[in-house]
């Protein structure tokens, strides 16, 4: 059984296995630059704010903001083609620009609407901003993934 391995299937199991790795890899990293733009946008260690502060507002904006990503990595994946350096250069680049897209997105539901990420950040119960700023993060990352695809 082990030598059957060794032939085209082991090869297709080992290129596959270190495709998925490669990927999970790359995901985790944008998944953990992700959760520092969000950190950066709302005042003090948002690490801090959720574990010790237990802030449901803070605690929904990233989980959001870190579903978004992950949505744009699966797309991204998706759409490789089964090209791993081409996937991963795509995937990256896509990541990126889904975190600076959400960033953009921040940033202007701060100054149309004022919901400030970072006054909501402050609030110790869950505040109907935070939701709405969630659900955007959440379609925000759905549409870069469509779009991706």
């Amino acid at each position: 059984m082990i030598i059957a391995l060794a032939g085209p299937l082991g090869e297709a199991l080992g290129r596959g296995a270190l495709a998925i790795l490669a990927y999970a890899i790359l995901g985790v990293l944008l998944l953990v630059a992700g959760f520092y733009v969000i950190d950066m946008a709302i005042p003090g260690r948002l690490s801090k704010i959720i574990k010790t502060d237990r802030n449901p507002n803070a605690t929904l904006l990233t989980a959001s903001g870190l579903t978004a990503i992950g949505l744009i990595v699966a797309a991204s994946i998706w759409s490789s083609g089964g090209v791993l350096q081409e996937g991963l250069l795509a995937t990256l680049v896509f990541g990126v620009v889904g975190i600076a897209v959400q960033t953009l997105g921040m940033l202007l539901f701060d100054r149309v609407a004022g919901i400030s990420v970072r006054e909501l950040a402050k609030e110790p119960k869950l505040q109907p901003g935070a939701v709405l700023l969630s659900v955007t993060h959440v379609v925000i990352g759905l549409i870069t993934a469509v779009a991706v695809i």
